[in-house]
């Protein structure tokens, strides 16, 4: 018995090694993906061109599904295939489990304490099951509805004031999806209008902080100068989230001393509301002390839902007005199907989010050639990584060219045309769970984006609400213009400007209540 024992500990023992010094050789022999030339210690930086979704685009054409730019002392690799990106987001999703560190994240997000940045480990478990368990689950969406309710309905008042006149389309959604994220989240909005105030302010802090993480930072790319803040990235990010940091303070020092009020008083009205704050609240307070959610944590999870809610939801909203106002058919049909699911003496309701089948699909069409993150979140390995062929060394930061994938012709049909039939297709298999790596506009494997549910119940509610409440005209003698520019997120690059006109049957539908 003891022979039979020892000679299986031999053979597995041998098996084990034989694997290790295969993988070993071929990691030696693999080469590094290949790319352009560059500079001598500063490689391929001068020559990065600042839209980076055609650069990189640009590159894959001459260099196939993967290559590499040598940014200073760092390599990024950059996957532009479906096979390329499952590699990486499945088959080997634990070694890029971890995001790569950007100085500017970092202090954005309180030294990486949020879902993002944090590393991948027990404490990004932690994060994230409060996340999907308890902030971003059906019963906590559902709870949440009247925050966004309201604030839909104020923005349909808002723009009925200006009827037959022309409105900035993108002001308009962003405002409704700032203020219904800071409702959802803290149970009220800061006050102030479109353009002035302490939400425009905030607003404008969220789209600064937005774009300062989104591109180069020459303290990331040289570590040695990281110290100088030669881009003044780190100083400006300082001052914006210390901003951002007396927002919370007082939000959270008001919810405290209401919470105290609370318990005093029996008939708070308070007591049937439930914003994702008191949530959260209410975990740290219950805690398992073995994984303690600290206030920092609290204020670093806002600042992940107010970043990732606000600016990529309502870049992917005004690229789906637009692309609807440059194909006038989307809007007839989405409005037949808006009539007949909610009726023109009603408003739409997040019952009704379900049955609208061609609305889903818009909103999906608009992800795949507008997807907000168009190389999702840059991952780094862990330990050196053999794909494709090449070797992908330990550190590296790897892009997935999301944008390339989702237009490829030899994937998609007239990849360039907004058609959202194609998503209404018997199998209907399209959807947003990452399995599909022809389109994945939230991501893939473990480090998929975990607010999806809020993301698609806004995308639908807001779009919806505008498309039912109003017809849309361009002003007289005016183009649209469908450019775009790369801002971390790719925006488009000139104002949507429209002309809203009524067309439900009972005016006092467009009346706050």
């Amino acid at each position: 018995m003891d022979s039979v024992l020892l000679l299986s500990i031999a053979i597995v023992t041998i098996s084990w090694l034989t694997w290790m010094i295969r993988k070993s050789r071929k990691e030696a022999t693999s080469p590094l993906p290949p790319g352009p030339r560059g500079l001598p210690l500063i490689g391929n930086f001068p020559f990065i061109e600042p839209e980076l979704h055609r650069y990189f685009s640009k590159l894959s054409g001459i260099y196939g599904p993967i290559f590499k730019l040598r940014m200073g002392k760092k390599i990024f690799v950059v996957l532009g295939s479906p096979s390329m990106a499952k590699e990486v987001l499945k088959d080997h999703d634990t070694t890029f489990a971890n995001h790569y560190e950007m100085r500017a994240a970092l202090v954005a997000t309180y030294g990486g304490s949020d879902i993002v940045w944090s590393p991948y480990g027990s404490k990004w478990r932690k994060l994230r099951r409060v996340c999907i368990q308890e902030l971003l689950n059906a019963g906590s969406l559902d709870a949440s509805s009247g925050f966004r309710r309201q604030q839909v309905h104020q923005m349909l008042s808002d723009v009925y004031a200006k009827t037959g006149t022309p409105v900035d389309v993108g002001e308009k959604i962003t405002q409704v999806i700032f203020n219904s994220m800071t409702n959802t989240l803290w149970g009220s909005t800061l006050k102030g209008g479109s353009d002035t105030g302490a939400a425009y302010e905030f607003r404008q802090v969220v789209a600064q902080i937005g774009t300062m993480i989104g591109l180069p930072n020459i303290s990331d790319l040289f570590p040695v100068l990281a110290r100088f803040d030669i881009m003044g990235v780190e100083h400006k990010m300082k001052g914006a989230i210390s901003w951002f940091d007396r927002i919370f303070d007082t939000i959270l020092d008001q919810r405290l001393k209401r919470d105290k009020d609370e318990e005093e008083n029996e008939n708070s009205i308070y007591k049937d509301q439930m914003d994702f704050l008191d949530i959260l609240l209410k975990i740290k307070e219950q805690a398992d002390p073995r994984t303690p959610l600290s206030m920092t944590e609290i204020k670093a999870l806002l600042v992940d839902l107010v970043l990732g809610g606000v600016d990529t939801s309502s870049t992917t909203l005004e690229w789906g007005m637009a692309e609807m106002l440059h194909k006038p058919e989307t809007i007839r049909k989405a409005q037949e199907e808006l009539d007949a699911v909610v009726g023109k003496d009603n408003v739409i309701e997040d019952h009704h989010l379900s049955k609208l089948h061609y609305l889903d699909a818009v909103a999906k069409e608009t992800l795949r050639l507008h997807p907000p993150n168009p190389f999702l979140i840059p991952h780094t390995p862990s330990e050196t990584c053999v794909v494709g062929g090449y070797t992908i060394p330990k550190g590296s930061s790897v892009f997935v060219n999301l944008y390339a994938i989702q237009r490829d012709p030899s994937l998609w049909e007239n990849p360039l045309e907004f058609k959202p039939e194609r998503f209404l297709t018997p199998d209907n298999k399209w959807d947003y769970r990452g399995n599909d790596y022809n389109y994945f506009p939230f991501g893939s494997g473990r480090r998929i984006c975990p607010g999806i549910s809020l993301a698609e119940r806004s995308l639908i509610y807001v779009l919806g609400s505008l498309l039912h409440s109003f017809d849309w005209s361009l002003p007289e003698g005016t183009k649209l213009n469908l450019s775009d520019k790369y801002l971390g997120v790719i925006k488009i690059a000139n104002p949507i400007m429209a002309i809203p006109t009524p067309r439900l049957s009972n005016l006092e539908l467009y009346a706050l209540h």
